[in-house]
């Protein structure tokens, strides 16, 4: 009885040796409990949706989100100390600032968007508002326009970049001063997604979002020419004119952001509370056909694959996740 018992161990050990072996880049998913997650607000459906599709896969692995404006999240972790597994981030220079070295040393770049307008067929103007005319409709004295908040939320100082390089691509000079010194403080939310019930109630005619927030929430949006929309790399050099001050790593100071092309970061916190199943996430995050699947079907475009900007920070990766990251800056 004892032999047996001993030569069913020997082949089970056996065979665990030559699966790794034969199959070296497979890294088995592992982990359970709760992996905790903070998240940009404009990622809550497609972070809904993995969720769900992970818990279904994993279901001893359990994951709570929270959902805010990147930098807040970012703080969160920095000023308030909460702990945190994974933070997504709509911008990934909120982690690169507020975040590293001391919080993580890991940036995964995942997937890119554009800025809109968005409206509905209640808003003042709607028939005739388009990608010419957007910035005069805006300052009309009937109409209410929201943004998030700089502070707080990427997409709101996006906003201001995307007036500042309107002013320059549409020859309008002293166009942002007039428009941001017209808007109310009351019309500022702490993220953009608290914007869209005002919208669609009509407490307010138009609102500034990502495009895969317009996508998944069926609102109407003015496309924006790609010199202004921060949504192709290409344009990089001419984002780069627009820089809005905001909020510092400590209280009291403030950090200069530049118009950039519109890249979205994920980082697993150093001091991460449950590591290995946070990783498992990241490994379902990054698959082609299940996470970048789930951002391209809500409408976010995802990068494949998802990438990091150099060899040393890819080094530094999780060996799980290494397979599934490239080096592109």
């Amino acid at each position: 009885m004892l032999a047996g018992v001993l030569k069913m161990k020997s082949c089970y050990f056996l065979s665990c040796i030559y699966f790794f072996i034969f199959f070296p880049g497979i890294v088995i998913a592992g982990g359970h409990g709760t992996v905790t997650i903070f998240h940009a607000g404009s990622l809550s459906v497609p972070m809904a949706a993995m969720e769900k599709a992970f818990e279904k896969k994993y279901p001893e692995i359990d994951i709570q989100r929270e959902s805010s404006g990147s930098a807040k999240a970012a703080r969160k972790i920095c000023e308030l100390r909460k702990p945190c597994d994974i933070m997504v981030a709509a911008d990934y220079k909120v982690i690169d600032k507020l975040l590293m070295p001391d919080f993580s040393d890991i940036n995964i770049r995942f997937a890119s968007n554009r800025m809109v307008l968005c409206y509905t067929n209640k808003s003042r103007y709607s028939d005739s508002i388009n990608d010419k005319n957007w910035m005069d409709i805006l300052q009309k004295d009937d109409v209410v326009w929201g943004q998030s908040d700089p502070n707080l939320d990427p997409c709101g100082y996006r906003t201001l970049m995307v007036l500042q390089l309107a002013e320059k691509y549409y020859k309008r000079p002293g166009l942002y001063n007039k428009i941001i010194s017209e808007h109310p403080e009351r019309n500022i939310r702490p993220k953009a997604v608290e914007l869209i019930s005002l919208l669609l109630t009509g407490n307010m005619d138009y609102i500034w979002e990502y495009r895969s927030v317009a996508v998944q929430h069926h609102l109407k949006y003015i496309e924006l020419p790609e010199q202004i929309n921060l949504g192709n790399y290409k344009f990089d050099g001419n984002y780069a004119v627009a820089a809005v001050a905001v909020s510092g790593k400590k209280p009291g100071t403030t950090m200069t952001m530049r118009g950039k092309s519109i890249t979205y970061g994920v980082t697993l916190l150093k001091n991460a509370p449950n590591r290995e199943a946070a990783i498992s996430f990241l490994q379902f995050m990054f698959e082609p056909d299940e996470g970048l699947k789930i951002l391209q079907e809500k409408g976010q475009p995802p990068f494949v694959p998802v990438r990091v900007p150099s060899e040393n920070m890819k080094a530094l990766l999780p060996v799980q996740l290494q397979s599934s990251v490239v080096v592109k800056k």
